[in-house]
């Protein structure tokens, strides 16, 4: 046999594409963790249908999966794909429009046929076109995993559900993917014929890879470079169930999370559960507002209460916040945001909760709130929740979002001794002398209230949403009192400014433009800056984590340059917030589209600003 011709290449994007039923969620997911273990630097982006089951071979049923790796650092799973790979006509109609012009796509051949063509909208036969515009590898996948398989005890329907690691065993050839770690979780989920048919097709596409006159080149990316240390693939959801254990850990304190099933916020419960081996306890109530209220009993008890959900469940959970508010209990809250209104597209990503995390509960009821950026920065960020509730005695709600939720990317393990530690003081009666316990009587610098622990002798005290006095916590309905309590509430979350840091500029302080973001806004912009500047524009960069309190130097950083571009994936809210505050006239762009910012979008609307100066 001719030993193939192996080419270099610096990078590559993949988009596996096909019904929800053919698994292109598990095939990018190994095909990822393959690539992880191969050093490469990487991003990711899941795409799932809205739809729980749409009829088979249709548009609404599509779903992908596409990865970008490369031997430099990557910030987005990239805007075109490089290579498609599409198991019905379906899924090539719903992602050929992102292809670049000339790339390979390579399809089922065995479901190009005239009933999959009416199935997916086209009028006639699409593969006379396809051909001409991209580099198209006809593989007959259906047929050549049913060869693989043949002699086993399975049903039809169980052996055509493998081809997609037939699939797989082919793009591992094809970009020299490491399959080691794809087969030891094979043997560690399957057993029998399963997994003998399994093992079988993803060791037959490999070989059909090397064995074929379709592919005469393989090609390989080498390990980027990368800080050293010991690295694993990680969404952000799995990034905020570590955090939460972890934060547990780091504060020496039982964790308790009350939550509801929403996609895509699920996953965080279901990852916390796997980890009481930790002391967390994990409560699937029956509806949002049990969910949350059993959390602030949590935390009322003297534990880190913490709750995730959802854009529509927050809504519904608003009312208990609001109360976690009035009481000033520390509580974590969770969104993962995703497209909306209602039941929206569920499985869409957006950054539309931000108003409503602001400003969306009842009266005057202020609380801090942090975006994550990345899928890593979600466990730091969630600790840091954690952090500022317990010190400043206030729920703190994070904002991550559907393409944070599901995206991967290489994540460097922290040495746990390193991770800042919290030492939790409670309430002692001794503390008070003569005048005995007074519930809200506050720290003078943070004006945290101090934080009892029930069934503690000389540390009775009310509680429960009506208007409080300011030292006392009774129950008081005076005028004065109420506005001084509103007051305090309010300055107190004002104060939390003194533990965000100040806001960093990517390039020079001051000049003709400032690209800000913030959430998971942050890849695609660092990638559209480093273009522009590589064309030689001049243009600085910064991202917010915290969105309230703002960071106290925010201000001035505006003021430093004469046109400052918001990306946002919604219509424009921290644009309008920042207008307001500042003064300064935001260029807002926005995308609520249920899809992630193309860095070719904001690239463009830089150039249009540093145009319109000439």
């Amino acid at each position: 046999m001719t030993i193939k011709k192996v080419e270099k290449r610096k990078e590559v994007s993949i988009r596996f594409c096909g019904d929800s039923g053919d698994g292109m969620q598990l095939t990018g997911t190994k095909f990822t963790d393959e690539t992880a273990l191969a050093g490469n630097d990487l991003s990711t982006f899941p795409d799932f249908p809205a739809e729980i089951r749409a009829p088979a071979g249709t548009m609404a049923g599509v779903s992908g999966f596409q990865i970008h790796f490369a031997s430099d650092e990557v910030y987005t799973p990239s805007d075109y794909p490089d290579v498609l790979v599409a198991f019905n006509p379906a899924a090539a109609r719903a992602n050929v429009g992102d292809l670049r012009p000339g790339a390979m796509l390579i399809i089922n051949s065995d479901s190009f046929n005239k009933k999959a063509y009416q199935r997916a909208g086209y009028n006639e036969d699409p593969l006379p076109d396809l051909r001409e515009r991209f580099e198209l590898v006809e593989v007959p996948l259906t047929t050549l995993n049913r060869e693989a398989l043949a002699g086993l005890d399975l049903t039809q329907r169980a052996v055509d559900r493998c081809k997609n690691f037939f699939a797989l065993g082919l793009l591992s050839w094809l970009y020299t993917r490491p399959m080691e770690s794809t087969e030891r979780w094979l043997e560690s989920k399957f057993k029998g014929d399963v997994l003998e048919a399994n093992l079988r097709t993803l060791r037959a596409g490999w070989a059909f890879g090397e064995t074929t006159e379709l592919f005469p080149v393989s090609y390989q990316i080498p390990a980027a470079k990368i800080e050293a240390g010991t690295y694993r693939n990680i969404t952000g959801n799995q990034a905020l169930a570590w955090g939460i254990v972890a934060a547990g850990e780091l504060m020496d304190r039982q964790v308790f999370l009350g939550a509801y099933p929403i996609t895509p916020a699920s996953d965080v419960l279901h990852e916390v559960a796997r980890h009481r081996n930790f002391g967390v306890k994990t409560f699937q109530a029956e509806d949002e507002m049990a969910a949350v209220s059993s959390s602030i009993g949590a935390s009322f008890a003297g534990n880190l209460g913490i709750t995730v959900s959802s854009g529509p469940g927050i809504v519904l959970k608003q009312e208990a916040i609001g109360l976690a508010i009035m009481v000033e209990l520390p509580l974590v809250v969770i969104d993962v945001q995703r497209s909306g209104p209602s039941t929206g597209s569920p499985t869409k990503t957006e950054q539309g909760d931000l108003f409503m995390a602001l400003h969306g509960r009842h009266s005057e009821s202020p609380m801090p709130v942090l975006a994550p950026s990345s899928a890593g920065d979600c466990f730091a960020t969630v600790i840091e929740a954690f952090r500022l509730a317990v010190k400043y005695m206030t729920p703190v709600m994070v904002l991550s979002d559907s393409y944070l939720a599901n995206s991967s990317e290489p994540w460097k393990i922290p040495n746990v001794d390193t991770l800042p530690r919290t030492e939790i003081a409670f309430a002692k009666r001794d503390d008070f002398g003569e005048e005995g316990f007074q519930p809200y009587r506050r720290d003078e610098q943070t004006l945290a209230r101090p934080w009892a622990i029930p069934g503690e002798a000389g540390l009775e005290h009310r509680i429960g949403g009506l208007t409080k006095e300011p030292v006392t916590g009774n129950v008081v309905y005076d005028p004065e009192n109420h506005a001084e309590m509103m007051r305090l509430r309010t300055e107190k979350i004002e104060r939390v400014v003194a533990d965000v840091p100040p806001v960093e500029i990517d390039g020079a302080d001051t000049g003709e433009l400032l690209v800000l973001g913030w959430g998971s806004t942050l890849g695609a912009i660092t990638a559209a800056v480093d273009e522009a500047r590589e064309a030689g524009l001049m243009v600085s960069r910064a991202h917010i984590r915290h969105m309230n309190p703002l960071p106290s130097n925010l201000g001035e950083v505006l003021a430093g340059f004469k046109h400052v571009l918001l990306p946002e994936l919604n219509l424009g809210q921290l644009s309008t917030l920042l207008r307001a505050r500042f003064l300064v006239d935001i260029q807002s762009l926005t995308k609520v589209a249920g899809q992630p910012f193309r860095v070719a979008e904001i690239r463009e609307a830089i150039e249009n600003i540093l145009n319109e100066d000439k």
